[in-house]
């Protein structure tokens, strides 16, 4: 079982930038394909980017693509979503997750979530 928090969002102008963190727990971390997702205010939860379990191939969403990076640091157990270039539709409850398998794409591959993180773009 993996247990992720998240921290790192805040309130930040148009074009800022801004590093997510998620610090997962577990021996075995690195066996887990990590993902951010995010979710606005009367909207769904949507993908934004993934890793898989090495961390050999990444996945970004298009909306995000040249503006978002996600690394991971299994020494550290912690994956980072570096953004920047932020927009204001870029505001949302961030969410880090993990999955055993499946699609890094899909909500419903991941197994564990976290509480999330508030991301607020002004304009």
């Amino acid at each position: 079982q993996v247990h992720v928090v998240e921290s790192g969002g805040g309130l930040v102008q148009a074009g800022g930038s801004l590093r997510l963190s998620c610090a997962a727990s577990g021996r075995t971390f690195s066996s887990y394909i990590m993902g951010w997702f995010r979710q606005a205010p009367g909207k769904e939860r949507e993908f934004v980017a993934a890793l898989s379990r090495i961390g050999g191939s990444t996945y970004v969403a298009t909306s995000v693509k040249g503006r978002f990076t996600i690394s991971r640091d299994n020494a550290k157990n912690t994956v980072y979503l570096q953004m920047n270039s932020l927009k204001p539709e870029d505001t949302a409850v961030y969410y880090c997750a993990a999955a055993n398998s499946g699609s890094p794409f899909l909500l419903s591959a991941y197994d564990y979530w976290g509480q999330g993180t508030q991301v607020t773009v002004s304009s």
